[in-house]
């Protein structure tokens, strides 16, 4: 399907990897100018290089720390022009309440929670200017069922969830829509270290990980891939009525009884 994003630009965080390589490549694919975002240099010169041998587009690296508050700015004033915005970097550590100490929190919450909050503070203030544009928030399905082992993330989520939600209801008076999507399970490094961690609370044994994938819907973890693909569509004039609503791509696990 022609999404009809050829000649849009956007800008994905967390893009050297999983979902946010996923939609860069997808969005790119589909004709779109990237900017990719992350803190790691060496893995997104690699990433905007795969996506530049495969799509006849322009693909910039942009390496920074998405958990800084300054680093927002820093891009609004560098690509002021967006069209489309992926909020997607994002490490929030997995643990109940009493293994997750102050600090680890509020770093993981500085990334993705502030991250995302400021930089969209930045992009909307441009789009509103603009009359248009698209903030993609990639979020998570622990925000609506929640999990005392990913205590953190599942508060961090909600948050995202609310603030998508709000944000979302207004921006149409301004030509801005505000979209999230909550993956569940995705098959990311992330996801088994994640999995690893669930193996050794109910297994006793983190290399167990495996046995949990197979009670997953379809036996199986989403692909990156398929999230992107949301995201996309979401971000193209074919979803140009949605705002306000958060996508949850989970196999059905957050409608899942016993």
């Amino acid at each position: 399907m022609d999404l009809n994003l050829r000649g849009r630009k956007a800008l994905v965080t967390g893009a050297s990897k999983g979902i946010g390589y996923a939609t860069a490549r997808f969005l790119a694919q589909e004709g779109c100018d990237v900017v990719l975002v992350s803190r790691t240099a060496a893995d997104l010169s690699a990433a905007r290089d795969r996506i530049l041998a495969e799509a006849n587009v322009s693909a910039i690296a942009e390496p920074l720390d998405m958990s800084q508050s300054a680093s927002g700015a820093i891009l609004a004033r560098k690509y002021p022009d967006l069209d489309i915005l992926v909020n997607n970097a994002g490490a929030i550590p997995g643990g109940d309440i009493e293994s997750v100490d102050e600090q680890r929190w509020r770093a993981a919450w500085d990334l993705k929670v502030f991250g995302y909050i400021n930089l969209t503070r930045e992009y909307f203030r441009l789009m509103k200017a603009r009359g248009r544009g698209v903030i993609v928030n990639i979020i998570g399905a622990a925000g609506e069922k929640m999990n005392a082992n990913y205590i953190a993330g599942s508060a961090g989520n909600a948050s995202l969830m609310a603030f998508t939600r709000a944000l979302g209801g207004v921006s149409p008076k301004f030509g801005v829509r505000v979209v999230g999507i909550n993956p569940g399970p995705v098959s990311t490094e992330r996801h088994v270290m994640l999995t690893k961690l669930e193996a050794k609370n109910r297994l006793g044994d983190p290399e167990r990980w495996q046995e949990l994938e197979k009670a997953l819907p379809f036996g199986r973890a989403a692909t990156p891939e398929e999230i992107a693909a949301m995201a996309a569509f979401l971000a193209s004039d074919l979803s140009g009525f949605t705002t306000g609503t958060i996508v949850t791509i989970d196999g059905g696990l957050a409608n899942r009884t016993g």
